[in-house]
């Protein structure tokens, strides 16, 4: 049975006589508020609610986001009115449990199709308000997907469909990679049983088959690493998600032998230099498989994922994945966006003021995918498939990096083509445009633009206006708006 003292000795952030009694007020309120309530499962109500709030605590949001998950559903299933707790925490906290109620009203339809859209914009609209309405809602869908065999089969089946389709990739957006690889395991359990069980069995044979190969280059590394100066903070062996592997499983023909990254090492270390030190070691002590170099440190993954992967030869011959990172960027890895946002209790207005640029500053990138929300909602307009449809291209889907000619990186959904690039640098270069080079060869404009590709966009001034044709093929609604909109000025 979790206790109040379990979320407290989980705190990420320092564990101040203040926050300490905000936390124990809202726990107290919560307990009361639920007295005599028992879940599906059997348990008390209120472990629900300190699951949630154990959640929270791990992945560092600090109190007052805490207190929310404690209260998230007070006003929803008691006789507690949102006013109360309003009255008793403040407006901070009311809004967050308002909001993380509004949430909880996103249901999918028979078909994964036929979502909310209302309350899909809700969430995106909440999300772009305080983020913290969406961590609180990811804590509390993660203890709901570990309950979800007290429900009936039907409604594990929707909830769980709709935990892959809206809640995993919400969490993968946010770069919490912790979150999202257990809510895609969960969900998988119970959409495709047989092959979750398939999956499960040959990762453990196979993991338990490469792990002397593992703990043989932990320990070779290891010292080799010593021997050269660098200062190990963690080295390990780690093993794929079940999820995640069986996505690959389907690519490689079900055969495992063609995955090379199921057993890998993860090493940190202190400082972005001793990553590439420690790359250079690393390929020094074993020989590294070509083309299998990404190195993410220097151009991070749109959620903000920095590492470097490098799979080699280790011991034996036997392939295995190295992942390098810092200590910062592993907990980034982990708690993604959360990692940034630790709430100050005596700053209300933090996420707006961040938000919309007032008050304080803070480092460009971190916001850059709440500016790509932003743009994104107000250039969807309000047709409904439209939105449906932006919503899985651009926010659910794999992105992308190219680049400009001057080294500028454009971020893409995967499939995106020239057209979305260049209505991505400005709206007069996409309505302009002619043609598109690929790294220095000619390509159509209805390229399917690859990771890292440099990309040129050549234009004319005698141009008009862009093609209706391009309607067909682009990605993006930034590219499909502007198109319409210059069409529609031109008369067409």
């Amino acid at each position: 049975m979790l206790t109040i003292e379990d979320v407290l000795n989980n705190l990420k952030v320092e564990r101040t006589p203040k926050r300490e009694a905000l936390i124990r007020s809202a726990y107290e309120f919560a307990l009361a508020a639920h007295q005599g309530q028992k879940r599906k499962s059997g348990e008390d109500y209120i472990q629900h609610s300190l699951h949630t709030a154990l959640n929270l605590a791990r992945i560092g949001m600090a109190s007052r986001t805490i207190a929310a998950g404690l209260l998230h559903d007070v006003p929803e299933d008691t006789s507690v009115t949102l006013k109360e707790i309003e009255n008793k925490f403040g407006k901070e906290i009311a809004f967050i449990v308002d909001g993380v109620t509004k949430l909880g009203k996103i249901k999918l339809r028979e078909s994964k199709e036929e979502l909310d859209l209302e309350n899909l914009r809700k969430m995106f609209l909440a999300m772009a308000q305080d983020i913290r309405v969406v961590l609180t809602k990811l804590a509390d869908r993660l203890h709901n997907m570990e309950t979800l065999d007290a429900l009936p089969e039907n409604k594990r089946k929707r909830i769980a469909l709709e935990t892959l389709e809206v809640y995993a990739p919400i969490a993968n957006r946010l770069g919490i990679g912790e979150i999202k690889g257990r809510l895609e395991d969960l969900s998988f359990k119970y959409l495709d049983p047989e092959n979750y069980a398939f999956t499960k069995k040959i990762e453990e044979e196979e993991y338990e088959a490469r792990k002397k190969y593992v703990d043989k280059a932990v320990s070779e590394l290891k010292k080799e690493l010593l021997k050269e100066g660098i200062r190990v903070i963690e080295i390990y062996g780690r093993s794929k998600r079940l999820y995640r592997l069986f996505q690959k499983l389907k690519k490689h023909d079900m055969d495992i032998h063609k995955i090379y990254d199921l057993a890998g090492i993860r090493i940190i270390v202190p400082e972005v230099a001793d990553c590439y030190e420690t790359l250079g070691i690393v390929h020094k002590k074993y020989r590294p498989l070509v083309g299998r170099i990404k190195d993410y440190i220097s151009l991070p993954k749109p959620n903000g994922y920095q590492s470097i992967h490098t799979t080699i030869f280790g011991p034996e011959g036997k392939i295995l994945e190295v992942q390098i990172r810092t200590k910062k960027m592993d907990t980034e890895a982990e708690f993604g966006i959360a990692s940034h946002w630790i709430y100050s209790d005596n700053n209300n207005n933090r996420w707006k003021s961040l938000l919309f640029g007032k008050k304080k500053k803070v480092p460009e990138e971190e916001l850059t995918w709440v500016k790509q929300l932003r743009e994104w909602q107000n250039d969807i307009g309000k047709d409904d498939q439209e939105f449906l449809e932006g919503l899985h291209i651009e926010f659910f889907k794999n992105h992308i990096f190219a680049f400009t000619p001057m080294g500028d990186v454009i971020d893409l959904p995967e499939d995106a083509t020239p057209i979305d690039f260049a209505y991505k640098v400005h709206s007069e270069i996409g309505n302009r445009a002619t043609g598109a080079k690929a790294d220095g060869r000619i390509i159509p404009l209805d390229h399917k633009i690859h990771n890292g590709e440099v990309i040129e966009i050549m234009t004319s001034k005698e141009r008009k206006g862009p093609s209706q044709d391009w309607l067909k093929f682009v990605r993006t609604s930034l590219a499909k708006a502007q198109i319409k909109k210059s069409l529609k000025k031109n008369g067409l």
